[in-house]
């Protein structure tokens, strides 16, 4: 039997808070203590996963922990985030439904690497393959570029998300990733003027002056030493943990790995170099003859630089700066600007500069990462918004205020999407629906959002209203309008039970959210919701000749002026947000809520009074009660049975019917009260978290009951076991041992046997051998006196042989002395007159014999190659040696052509033919001198597969080849059958062996080829003739050389028919019906492997890839 692991399984606390019995905010807090302490970061709520920061790294990611959460039941395994991931995608996979997963919490609670460890398990679950390799890499590369440019070191989180960001991930039908939708939301840009004590910059900031080369910093106008630029803040520039100039480097290469051009990579980091210029310029008071005061600029150096970085005049950015001009209808009116209004503009510029560039990254990585597809796609989408924020010391301000009002309509959505499937679930399992009564927070909504009466709307009114507008007369519009609004206090309201209460001072109100009160300081909220650019600005900013300025400022264009009001950015807002909150209700929803158990980013620490208050803020409690009104507790009956079947006598240990109807006869024979569950139609659904510990319980005793049973069964087992194991080993030992004795005896016996055996054997050989050495004896003595007598005869008879040979010697002696004498007397007579002569010609007649004897021992081989030849002997054989050697070598020339036939000597004309035309010309010719021109290469006469084609052709077939017809529209090549013979070239198709054309040769103008190593060649017809309709053709083959040979020497050998010209260029024109097409050769390097690839650059334009030979 196989055993599964389980949620309720060695469990720490309580893993599913649905389960958790009494249900209290202290007993939420213990639980959640309980677990963090031993490492369990993660609990559910139902469907819900909650998040504890543990501030350090845990051995809970792995390869193994993917493959481990990978296709198994969410409550299976453990609580875990990939237990959610691995859900969400299944439905997605699986089901066809569209996921979202919505990931909240405060800064620092973890939500950005959460959002990174869905992505990358998916990622790592989904398929494989070159391009779906491409899309996930761009997916999870776009995160460092959104982190460099949208995340900053702040108090709560060194690595702050100062954006949201909801990221729409496609999929096709198999579950593979298509590509990726980005929105982003509320990016805090007041951020990049200004930033709160303890805090950073955004990242990018610091990294470009950290990572990037002095040649970089160089041309972008910039210094490394962060005190020189006015925004960015000193006191935290420097982070423990994080390398800036390393995530600059990763940062680049993450945006080539998107997508990004080099040219858009450096007007990018163009345009934060200008934001940090823009920063230094300081204004200095001036006042006007009439009295007015007007603002001029300090130092224009930093302008200088920032109008060359962008490509403004500098005295048009200066104007604007200097002064403000308000169109109204058909007048114009212009005015300074004093130095406050100065500085006011110089940040509205920063601010809006640097979150339209923000804007742009994302637009440009969507263009990237969308899905190029057309087809229906599935959708997941994760959603790393800001979860509520309070702040405790009421310094709540309009960021706080829309922020909270975003996490009152997710809050809402969860709520109503929650107790749908709640109900859904319900109607299909056939339970009977129980209404759950709950708190619903659209009044609070309605506050915030009303058209007509609500704070959005109303702050609208007072920024579009004429006259004097003031945070205060925004206040005083809502204490009159919201004063009898129930989740709504203010001091200054008609409700009289808040004109006494001290702790809402008199310039703020306070709306009681879902997650508890909150107060708002008003101060602020009018600018901020405002946002306002000055025209004089957005008109210089389109006037720079920078490629990316225009297109983040497109009202500057004097154009397109329009007078209309910009939209505020609370209007924007509520907008996205309702696009949001309209795209999350169209799918399936998955929650993960993130918590930080300490504000000191340590590990092991856990602080109850923030974790509280953030479970409050998060409504955890409220979800644990909504998911509670119900039923607690659902299985299927399959997991059901097989967990609690030795609970009941009937059912253990194999149940054979039903798995429904074993869990009706487990639950009867424990008699559970029937109010405590219901059957559903595939599932058990049991109400009260009492009744499963119960089961748990009574299953423990069962397991312990069990395990003392397998035990005594096992130690039984075990005793008997080795009381057999004895036994037969002291039977094993005794018939050892008795072989043993016995075979000692036989040895003891055997040996003695020996001993007597030899004595015997010894007596009898001494014997013989006395016998043996008396005879030997006894013939030793006549061969002794034989040899004796044998050896006076030979003495007497050599000592006679010598004393005749003497004698005849002494003759022979005297003999040679009077024929010598002789002999010199007759020399005597000639000596004088002829004996030089003779002297040389005897000594010529040696030297020339030696010579050819010489010769003929070192003659070199017979093969005409073979260039070598014995050194010269004497110098007065000079002449003579090198005409042998000539004579030589043309007689072996002659020997080694009559050795050759007909067929063989037509193959070494064809060679030499070859040599003539492309030998110093074509770099393909070397590799084709060793290979044999076979002619046909596909046995046209012999293959049944091309019979049809060989009766379609009359003559005799010198070449059958297949070649590649490039196709003028993309370059592509269609495999067609070459036939050439002596009268024409055919191509055929390869599959069907259809004639597709047929060129007589006479029709062939000339052929062309590159100079390159491919095998492309275009046939060019003569004007006019009848094959010239459709236009020339362009080939390829493996064998060009052989095929231009073939083509060149039959043109030749024909009497009714001219030379026919062979073209050796790298560009040269090919007729395709009515156009011209140029086809230009190039060296590049190689791509797909080594080989040759054609590309259509335009309609005129062929471009052929050669790869570079080493």
């Amino acid at each position: 039997m196989e055993v599964k692991t389980s949620l309720l399984d060695n469990m720490i606390g309580v893993g599913d808070m649905v389960l958790l019995e009494p249900l209290s905010e202290e007993s939420f807090i213990e639980n959640l203590r309980n677990r963090f302490d031993h490492n369990e970061i993660y609990t559910y709520i139902g469907s819900v996963v909650i998040s504890m920061n543990p501030y350090r790294s845990l051995p809970i990611y792995t390869p193994d922990k993917v493959e481990e959460y990978r296709n198994r039941n969410f409550y299976e395994l453990s609580p875990h985030i990939y237990a959610l991931a691995d859900e969400a995608y299944r439905s997605l996979r699986d089901q066809d439904k569209d996921q979202c997963i919505l990931i909240t919490g405060e800064s620092g609670a973890g939500k950005t690497e959460a959002s990174k460890l869905v992505m990358s398990y998916v990622a790592a679950v989904c398929g494989k393959g070159q391009e779906v390799n491409k899309v996930k890499e761009q997916l999870l590369q776009s995160n460092p570029v959104l982190e460099a440019f949208g995340n900053a070191k702040t108090v709560r989180n060194d690595n702050s998300s100062r954006f949201g960001k909801y990221m729409d991930i496609e999929f096709d039908f198999k579950g593979d990733p298509l590509g990726g939708v980005i929105s982003n939301y509320l990016l805090e840009k007041s951020r990049v003027v200004k930033q709160p004590r303890g805090e950073r910059n955004f990242h990018v900031f610091y990294q470009l002056l950290s990572g990037a080369s002095d040649d970089t910093l160089k041309k972008l106008k910039l210094e490394r030493d962060f005190s020189k630029y006015n925004y960015l803040s000193l006191d935290s520039a420097a982070v423990n943990g994080l390398d800036d100039a390393a995530n600059f480097r990763t940062v680049r290469n993450a945006m080539q790995i998107v997508g990004f051009m080099e040219d858009e990579v450096q007007s990018v980091l163009e345009l934060v170099a200008a934001v940090l210029k823009l920063g230094n310029i300081e204004f200095k008071p001036e006042s006007r003859c009439n009295g007015s005061d007007e603002s001029r600029i300090k130092d224009k150096n930093d302008l200088k630089e920032m109008c060359e970085l962008l490509g403004i005049e500098q005295t048009v950015l200066e104007r604007a700066f200097s002064y403000r001009t308000v169109e109204a209808k058909m007048e114009k009116v212009s005015t300074t600007l004093n130095v406050a209004q100065a500085y006011y503009a110089r940040d509205a510029l920063a601010k809006n500069l640097y979150s339209r560039l923000f804007s742009w990254l994302v637009t440009r990585i969507n263009e990237s990462i969308k899905a190029q597809a057309k087809t229906r796609h599935k959708v997941m989408g994760v959603l790393d918004i800001y979860g509520f924020e309070i702040f405790e010391d009421g310094d709540n301000s309009f960021e706080q205020f829309i922020i909270n009002y975003c996490n009152e309509k997710l809050q809402q959505i969860f709520i109503e999407l929650t107790l749908r499937e709640e109900q859904e679930e319900y109607v299909r399992e056939g339970i009977e629906w129980t209404n759950i009564e709950y708190f619903n927070n659209a009044i609070i909504c309605d506050l915030i959002e009303n058209h007509q009466n609500g704070i959005l709307a109303m702050l609208d009114e007072e920024c579009l209203r004429p006259g004097t507008v003031t945070d205060e007369t925004f206040l005083d519009k809502l204490n009159t309008i919201c004063a009898e609004h129930q989740h709504f206090e203010s001091r200054l309201s008609k409700n009289s039970k808040f004109l006494t209460d001290h702790s809402l001072p008199h310039n703020c109100f306070r709306i009681q959210h879902y997650a508890g009160k909150v107060l708002y300081r008003v101060e602020g909220f009018v600018d901020k919701n405002n946002d306002l650019l000055y025209r004089d600005l957005s008109q210089a900013m389109y006037k720079a000749t920078h490629s990316l300025i225009k297109q983040l400022f497109p009202e500057g264009n004097p154009a397109k002026v329009n007078l209309k009001r910009p939209p505020t950015a609370g209007f924007q807002f509520k907008a996205s947000v309702g696009t949001l909150m309209r795209n999350l209700q169209t799918k399936n929803p998955n929650y993960i809520r993130c918590i930080k158990p300490n504000d000191k980013k340590a590990s092991h620490i856990f602080t109850e009074s923030l974790v509280g208050h953030q479970a409050r803020y998060l409504g955890l409690m409220e979800n644990v009660r909504v998911r509670r009104a119900g039923y607690a507790f659902r299985q299927a009956y399959e997991p059901c049975l097989e967990r609690y079947k030795m609970l009941c006598k009937r059912t253990w240990p194999h149940w054979r019917g039903p798995a429904r109807e074993g869990v009706e006869v487990l639950m009867a024979d424990l008699q559970v009260p029937t109010e405590e569950f219901s059957y559903g139609r595939s599932k058990i659904f049991i109400r009260n978290p009492r009744t499963l510990f119960f089961l748990e319980e009574r299953r423990r005793q069962c397991l312990q009951d069990l395990a003392t049973l397998i035990q005594k069964i096992y130690r039984g087992w075990k005793c008997r076991s080795q009381f057999l194991l004895l036994k037969k080993s002291q039977i094993v030992v005794a018939a050892w041992y008795r072989r043993y004795a016995q075979k000692k005896k036989y040895q003891q016996i055997k040996s003695a046997t020996t001993v007597v055996q030899s004595y015997t054997r010894g007596w009898q050989a001494r014997k013989l051998l006395r016998e043996l050495k008396y005879q030997k004896r006894c013939e030793e003595a006549v061969t002794t006196i034989s040899a004796f007598w044998h050896g006076t005869q030979a003495r007497r008879e050599l000592r006679r042989l010598k004393e005749e040979a003497r004698r005849k010697h002494a003759v022979a002696v005297i003999w040679a002395y009077w024929q010598g004498l002789k002999v010199r007397r007759e020399y005597r007579k000639f000596f004088r007159a002829n004996a030089g002569k003779k002297i040389y010609d005897f000594t010529i007649q040696r030297i020339m014999q030696k010579y050819f004897l010489g010769l003929k021992s070192t003659m070199p081989s017979m093969s005409p190659i073979d260039k070598n030849w014995p050194a010269r002997p004497y110098l007065f054989l000079d002449g003579v040696h090198t005409e042998l050697r000539r004579i030589f070598h043309l007689w072996r020339c002659k020997k080694y052509r009559s050795q050759f036939t007909e067929e063989k000597k037509a193959v070494y004309e064809e060679k030499l033919e070859a040599s003539k035309i492309f030998k110093d010309k074509k770099a393909l010719y070397p590799s084709s001198v060793n290979q044999p021109f076979k002619g046909d290469y596909l046995e046209i006469t012999k293959n049944p597969k091309y019979q049809k084609l060989n009766s379609a052709v009359d003559e005799k077939v010198l070449l059958a080849d297949v070649v590649n017809k490039i196709n003028r529209a993309n370059g592509k090549g269609t495999a067609r059958i070459f036939l050439l013979t002596k009268k024409s070239v055919v191509l055929a198709d390869q599959k069907t062996g259809q004639v597709k054309a047929s060129v007589p040769l006479p029709d062939l103008a000339s052929v062309s080829v590159s100079t390159q190593s491919d095998g492309f060649f275009a046939l060019r017809l003569k004007e006019g003739s009848a094959s010239a309709t459709k236009g020339d053709f362009l080939l390829s083959s493996e064998h060009l050389i052989e095929i231009i040979t073939k083509l060149h020497r039959t043109g030749a050998t024909a009497a009714d028919q001219e030379q026919l010209n062979i073209d050796i260029s790298d560009e040269f024109l090919v007729q395709f019906k009515q156009d011209k097409v140029c086809v230009k050769f190039i060296q590049g390097a190689p791509k797909n492997g080594n080989s040759v690839s054609c590309k259509r650059k335009n309609n005129r334009l062929l471009e052929v890839s050669v790869p570079t030979t080493a």
